[in-house]
């Protein structure tokens, strides 16, 4: 594959009355012509952007304490989910997951029972000692799965003004739904003050270190400081297998972790970067997806609050979530446990963001596998049942052409992609600069066009800022193989070198005319070219990539005559 060709043109390009000099190491560029801010998002897992060197370190170290395994001696027990944040959260890490959760009640006329004396409504999976295993009773007449929950960018979300949330609850975007904020404690707070809940499938934690506690607890058996998890997990709590003390399971002295592992863990979660979005705006299924009401429930955007205490990365910021946080009647489709002042029928709407890399999706994890599609479509389907806020925008999406269909749908793959990604494997490869320098100089692009994934600025065009923005992320080797000064990708797209191969290397760095692979273009390699004279397209043998051996390539291959590079 040709990419680009000429091999006359200088490295110094002009850009208006600008000159840019490429250099070998980098490219240096005046910082006006680039508008502040725009730089390429970061990817799912990173940290935000904006963090002083002290709150990356903070990151770093939250990082791994998130990832540290813990062991029966260590405090894990008597019984748990899993032996670590990770476990649970970890695509990416950090982010949702696979592992599911069992939750169970019973339910009759005089309404739900939680089990607690039964050890519910969360029954743990695992035991230090099957002498300690919990089990669900035959009490129970609700029994369900739950995915981990969870969609990054947590100090972002942490930070938006409980009144901005509780403004979706008291002027609901339309007549179909009726969300309401769900007021709950958090354990740093003195008793009695209530914030509106936005983590969990009930909206049930406000905070990140109340989820941080509260999930080392009930996770992994963890004791802290916190009155509210202080001490163990009760397996079956007071009925048989009646344990009573539950030090009979776990005898590791109480509380098992302190406040600095969970402020370690509370700061890798606050300094999480939210999904990325690409293109950022603009796409029309995003308006379709708006006009049909699904909008009135995942509400696209909001802003952190201006408070001087908040990290200046934090600190009055847009985030783009896609939903209000408020819990809502799903009607059959719930999961019919209550938690906290969460009905049965109600869950919180579950933010978009990172959709396209969510596999499972729903509360109870039941469209997985197949494509983004699949599981978006059966997701919307699920929401057209009796009862259920959405079933007005499920019947609206399923009236939709074929054309809007795919409009929303290429919408929703843009939720978690990176800029420059154009394969969608989340790391900007040789690949994806194959495909941005076919963007390159081009345009107009409008944000539906493939081409915009490579337009960070959304000036409609992919212009020399992307590309230094590009090289900013790409994977790949940025060597200077021809000793010219210039990056190797720069000589290919500023029509420098050639890259007939398209392997991001220089042809004249490739030796392409070495056709018998002996290190040397020399007698061999001629007669293999004239035996392959004439319309040959594919041919090693056709230097220019022109889909024919003739003179052009002759011309070439005796121009590198000799000893390759």
């Amino acid at each position: 594959m040709r990419v680009r060709s000429g091999h006359c043109r200088s490295p110094h390009r002009r850009f208006g009355e600008r000159t840019w000099t490429v250099l070998g190491g980098g490219v240096l560029i005046a910082a006006s012509t680039l508008e502040a801010g725009t730089v390429p998002q970061p990817k799912m897992g990173d940290a935000l952007l904006g963090l002083s060197a002290g709150q990356l370190a903070r990151f770093d170290a939250g990082m791994a304490a998130f990832q540290r395994v813990f062991t029966e001696p260590e405090g894990l027990g008597p019984i748990f989910n899993q032996n670590s944040c990770s476990s649970c959260h970890g695509n990416p890490l950090g982010g949702p997951g696979t592992v599911r959760v069992t939750r169970a009640g019973s339910e009759d006329k005089f309404g739900f029972d939680p089990l607690e004396e039964f050890g519910g409504s969360l029954f743990q999976q695992e035991t230090i000692s099957e002498d300690c295993r919990e089990v669900i009773p035959p009490e129970a007449t609700i029994v369900i799965r739950r995915i981990t929950n969870g969609m990054l960018g947590y100090g972002l979300i942490e930070a938006i003004p409980d009144a901005d949330i509780e403004f979706y609850q008291l002027n609901p975007p339309s007549p179909e739904v009726s969300g309401r904020v769900h007021w709950v404690e958090s354990f740093e707070d003195p008793p009695d003050t209530l914030r509106a809940g936005r983590f969990g499938w009930k909206a049930q934690v406000a905070t990140i270190l109340t989820f941080s506690a509260d999930a080392a607890l009930n996770e992994m058996g963890l004791t802290s400081p916190f009155p509210q998890t202080s001490q163990e997990n009760d397996p079956n709590g007071i009925h048989p297998p009646n344990l009573g003390d539950p030090d009979f399971c776990d005898d590791v002295p109480d509380p098992e972790v302190g406040m600095d592992f969970l402020q370690q863990l509370t700061d890798f979660q606050r300094f999480l970067a939210a999904p990325p979005q690409t293109p950022k705006s603009g796409m029309a299924g995003e308006a379709i997806f708006s006009l049909i009401g699904c909008t009135d429930c995942h509400i696209p955007s909001f802003t952190t609050a201006k408070d001087r205490m908040l990290e200046r990365a934090i600190r009055n910021k847009v985030v783009r979530p896609y939903s209000d946080f408020l819990l809502h009647d799903m009607g059959l489709t719930a999961d019919f446990i209550e938690q906290g002042d969460a009905q049965q029928r109600e869950l919180k709407t579950p933010p978009l963001a990172g959709l396209r890399k969510r596999d499972p999706i729903w509360h109870d994890g039941r469209f997985e596998a197949g494509t983004l599609r699949s599981r978006a479509e059966d997701a919307i389907a699920a929401h057209n049942v009796t009862l259920s806020e959405g079933r007005a925008a499920a019947q609206a999406y399923a009236a939709l052409t074929p054309a809007e269909q795919d409009a929303v749908i290429a919408f929703l793959d843009s939720l978690g992609r990176r800029e420059f990604d154009h394969d969608g494997n989340d790391i900007v490869d040789l690949d994806d600069f194959i495909i941005f320098a076919s963007c390159y100089e081009g345009g107009p692009y409008t944000p539906d066009d493939p081409c915009a994934i490579s337009d960070v600025d959304q000036n409609a065009e992919v212009t020399f800022p992307d590309v230094v923005l590009f090289l900013s992320v790409y994977s790949g080797p940025q060597a200077d193989c021809n000793n010219n000064g210039v990056l190797d990708l720069l000589d290919i797209l500023l029509d420098v070198s050639n890259d007939t191969n398209a392997n991001g290397v220089p042809d004249e760095c490739d030796c392409l005319a070495d056709l018998s692979g002996n290190g040397r273009v020399d007698v061999p390699d001629l007669l293999a070219l004239l035996a392959a004279w004439g319309v040959n397209p594919g041919h090693p043998a056709d230097l220019d990539g022109d889909g024919y051996v003739g003179w052009t390539d002759l011309i070439d291959l005796t121009a590198t005559w000799g000893a390759c590079p």
